[in-house]
């Protein structure tokens, strides 16, 4: 899997980040109670217990990384210079050491010594930092090696595209490796001898796609950018980074984002939605939070198994295909609510308010969302989230893919029991070009947080929501 490339380096960074704030803990209880610093600073209240520090580590640990994260200092690649990641620790640091003053305030059962505040803070920054600057060793020659390097495409045939060429493959340390170029010209400043030329660039998409490719550095001249608009526009759905080398009038005049690599500037147009640790972090989340739902609900489990069976007949649970993440195929898996030969004459068709298909059950169950508690077990299975676009039968994918501009781009993450259109309204027979502008945004915007918001939403849109049948 192509995740898998992005695991190692931010897994390492993170470990290396816990065991020096870990021993910044531990030697700055040392400096300021055991060592020749007690001369100048004579200990008068007494030596507090080791455990307390070790346990206040604990504490601080998860938050300080919370931190980090949130700074997007856990991504992989990140082609920094080492004073670029210095002052980001610095920062930090700071911001981490006011939480643990705020917290040693609020806990009054015991008393940390101030002097070890002082030297925590100028430990973790020194620890951290060479922590770091080892992980950026590592993953320079790790790279360097062809360890985990990143397919990279070119996109265009300009001066532009082959000084990324020479910097991509002259600096083997950024992990990225040139399979080849698409233009609509083989002749130009890029030519064949130098990188395959792999077709025009209405070839790119379907290469892309068929090849698995992880980034497509574009450098396309101004009069060209609508071949731009339409290769972003046949990559929906996919999972790769499109990056774009800008005009200097664009610079110029645009406030937005702008990634340096080896002194050429890109504009990311799309990237990865969740990085190989968000997708640890969410996993996670999903595994233990399905796991304490299903074991919760046993009782009302079995309780909707009978009430199903003495109301129709039929089998209890009802499974059908649905399309998830990277457009791959799934069986879900519901209580079925509806007769066993609902769409034996309409077909495919959507769930109507009042719809006679429903069993005397079935009705009762959609309304409060019951018939969907299975589906924690295709969270389980991985086919699912429990936050994320709602799946969609191939035969509707097939049809708004046509119809809805970015509609693949759903695809680019998990499916989910809920999604941040549902918990703002639209739910069932409601508009599904609105539906997919919501679903585009949690694609684009997603952290925890953001899914815990949306759960506790859920549950509001249950109890008080109307638009469920």
């Amino acid at each position: 899997m192509r995740h898998r490339k992005d695991f190692l380096i931010p897994f390492i960074t993170v470990v290396a980040d816990v065991l020096a704030i870990e021993t910044a803990f531990l030697f700055s209880y040392w400096l300021r109670f055991y060592s020749p610093l007690t001369e100048l600073y004579p200990v008068t209240k007494g030596f507090p217990p080791l455990t307390a520090y070790l346990l206040g580590a604990l504490v601080v640990i998860p938050a300080w990384l919370f931190l980090f994260n949130s700074r997007r200092m856990y991504s992989s690649r990140r082609v920094l210079y080492f004073s670029d990641e210095f002052f980001a620790i610095v920062r930090v640091v700071f911001v981490g050491m006011l939480l643990v003053m705020a917290g040693a305030f609020f806990y009054r059962e015991f008393s940390y010594s101030r002097l070890v505040f002082v030297l925590l803070g100028i430990n973790a920054i020194i620890l951290i930092s060479l922590g770091r600057f080892a992980v950026m060793k590592f993953e320079q020659h790790w790279y360097a090696r062809g360890r985990d390097t990143k397919g990279v495409v070119i996109v265009g045939n300009s001066q532009t595209a082959k000084r990324i060429l020479e910097r991509v493959r002259g600096v083997p340390s950024l992990g990225y490796r040139v399979i080849g170029f698409f233009a609509n010209e083989s002749d130009g400043p890029l030519t064949s001898a130098e990188a395959e030329h792999l077709g025009k660039i209405s070839d790119a998409a379907e290469y892309i796609r068929t090849h698995r490719i992880d980034v497509a550095m574009v450098a396309l001249s101004s009069n060209e950018h609508p071949l731009l608009f339409e290769l972003v526009r046949q990559c929906e759905g996919f999972n790769t980074e499109i990056m774009m080398v800008p005009d200097m009038l664009e610079m110029m005049t645009s406030r937005v984002r702008i990634r340096e690599l080896e002194g050429i500037p890109f504009i990311p147009i799309k990237e990865v939605p969740l990085t190989t640790w968000n997708l640890i972090i969410k996993r996670s989340f999903d595994i233990v939070t399905s796991g304490l739902i299903l074991v919760a609900s046993v009782p009302l489990f079995f309780f909707i198994v009978l009430l199903i069976k003495l109301t129709s007949k039929g089998p209890v649970f009802y499974y059908q295909e649905r399309t998830g993440l990277d457009g791959k195929s799934f069986k879900v898996m519901k209580f079925r609510s509806m007769r066993i030969d609902a769409e034996a004459v309409s077909g495919p068709v959507w769930a109507q308010k009042n719809d006679p298909r429903t069993t005397p059950i079935g009705k009762f169950l959609r309304r409060w969302s019951l018939d969907e508690i299975p589906q924690f077990i295709n969270v389980l299975k991985g086919d699912m989230s429990i936050v994320g676009p709602r799946p969609e039968r191939p035969h509707f994918v097939a049809q708004f893919q046509k119809e809805i501009p970015k509609y693949l781009d759903r695809h680019r993450v998990k499916t989910g029991i809920t999604g941040w259109a549902q918990v703002n309204g639209l739910r069932g027979n409601t508009p599904i070009d609105e539906r997919t502008k919501y679903d585009i945004y949690y694609v684009e915007n997603w952290s925890l947080v953001f899914d815990m918001k949306i759960i506790l939403k859920t549950a509001r849109a249950i109890l008080f929501g109307s638009n469920a049948y």
